[in-house]
């Protein structure tokens, strides 16, 4: 079950008046509209807030409106309907090892406030700052530069300032509507519609202001968020059991595949060819190799070996400026093409390749493709029947004798999984080819590895199609 669509199928219903039913004796919304404006218009006289230059009237009707709600609520603009909608000081605060906690959006991502690693500014500037630019508790926070339309309560009485790229409404009444429909996807695709901008989107604090917010009576208001806690709770609930049930399948699914590795999947048939007699066709002098921190036994006719013995071993080319035009153009993977055996295609780069260097750095059909820096040691066997080259932080595998890759894209993962692969390198870190063909893997008897892998696959699509149910 997706609960990110149930919870905004939740919060649609609540925005659009259809979660609980109208009370014909409340008070509509249009009173407590009224009443909002007479506390704004006692306020400017008072000269502690300004009037909004597009400020409307007591209550506000519009001909274009985005979706129908019931008689008694109203269609407002959001800065209407609060005290003020501003964003930090443009200003970078003087930094300071101590004073008031500085928050930029990485601080608040999460939709909750974090000052764990919060940097600080000084107590001189945070008392300099104007009033409408200091959250109070019951305010709103809302992120308006690249993760925009993030909605942050806040919470807490603890004195803090923030980044321009935060926005802050300070709110009139109870903030428990308003952040019910900021979070909405009502107003997530307002702020996709409106957001501008290349490198990082923003939504604008015009924008922002404008935008028009459904209003029930203040009463409704309360039934809504009492009953919306109620289902909120039962979906954070069952979205805690169904990452509760994903967990148990990758811990399954890990189960299984150093069931595998052992011999203990498929019962073994003493008629097959034990695994050294095909390895001594690929090297005459093979000798197995013994791995000691292994405490499960291997099967007899099952041998330990290293990954180059088994696999011939070559990575892509680099990229170099000062060849880069000589040779034929073309596509290639790079780290960020490569998932667990599938790939991603948005991108596909290319450069140039000479002829001396097309075979090294080709991908066939069955070929084993390894990470060596990213997500290291991720891997997938390329399944097209046409060929691609590699760039460098690729290492391309390929089967010398009788042997089954998808076996070893199973080793690799499963080892992964636990934490068996490593990169080495100071800063970032890579997966060596020395460090790859020294990998130990067991090797079971050809007939058997077919075996193991069809039992892996078996088992696989039913774990996933439990995970895709519970994902849908």
């Amino acid at each position: 079950m997706d609960t990110k669509k149930l919870r905004q199928k939740i919060l649609d219903l609540a925005i659009r008046g259809k979660l609980v039913p109208q009370d014909p004796n409340d008070e509509p919304a249009s009173v407590l509209l009224e009443r909002i404006h007479a506390e704004k218009e006692r306020l400017i006289k008072e000269g502690k807030i300004k009037r909004s230059k597009k400020s409307a009237s007591n209550t506000s009707h519009y001909e274009k409106v985005p979706f129908e709600i019931p008689k008694s609520w109203e269609w407002t603009r959001l800065e209407d309907y609060v005290y003020a909608v501003t964003d930090g000081d443009h200003l970078p605060p003087p930094k300071s090892p101590s004073g008031v906690p500085f928050l930029v959006i990485s601080d608040v991502n999460t939709g909750r406030i974090s000052f764990e690693k919060a940097r600080y500014a000084e107590k001189e500037y945070y008392n300099a700052l104007p009033e409408n630019r200091k959250a109070a508790k019951g305010d709103i926070l809302f992120t308006l530069t690249g993760s925009y339309g993030i909605v942050i309560p806040v919470e807490t009485e603890r004195r803090f300032c923030f980044q321009r790229h935060i926005g802050l409404i300070k709110t009139i009444t109870s903030s428990s509507w308003l952040t019910i429909t900021l979070q909405s996807n009502y107003v997530l695709s307002y702020c996709d519609k409106v957001a501008t901008g290349t490198a990082q989107k923003t939504v604008s604090l015009a924008h922002l202001r404008d935008l028009l917010i459904p209003i029930p009576p203040q009463r409704e208001q309360e039934r809504i968020t009492e009953e919306l806690s109620k289902w909120l709770d039962s979906v954070n609930r069952i979205s805690l059991e169904n990452e509760n049930l994903l967990c148990a399948i990758d811990r399954t699914k890990s189960k299984i595949l150093d069931l595998a590795i052992h011999g203990k999947l498929v019962p073994q048939d003493s008629k097959d060819e034990p695994a050294i007699e095909s390895l001594k066709r690929i090297n005459p002098n093979f000798t197995p190799c013994d791995n000691a921190h292994d405490t499960n036994q291997l099967p007899e006719s099952w041998c330990w070996a290293t990954l180059g013995s088994i696999f011939q071993h070559n990575t892509g080319k680099a990229l170099n400026k000062s060849d880069s035009l000589e040779g034929t153009l073309k596509p290639y993977l790079t780290t960020s093409n490569v998932y667990w055996n599938t790939f991603d295609f948005t991108e596909v780069k290319q450069m140039y390749f000479k002829d001396s260097e097309i075979d090294k750095c080709t991908v066939s059909k069955g070929d084993l493709l390894v990470c060596e820096g990213g997500d290291i040691g991720r891997a997938a066997i390329w399944p097209y029947d046409y060929n691609i080259c590699i760039q460098n932080h690729i290492h391309r595998l390929r089967v010398k004798g009788l042997i089954d890759q998808r076996l070893y894209l199973y080793v690799l993962m499963l080892y992964k999984w636990t934490d068996r692969i490593h990169g080495k390198g100071i800063g970032l870190q890579g997966l060596s080819s020395g460090l790859l063909d020294k990998l130990l893997v067991p090797v079971p008897p050809y007939n058997e590895q077919q075996h193991i892998v069809a039992k892996i696959e078996e088992i696989f699509a039913v774990l996933d199609e439990i995970k895709d149910s519970l994902e849908a």
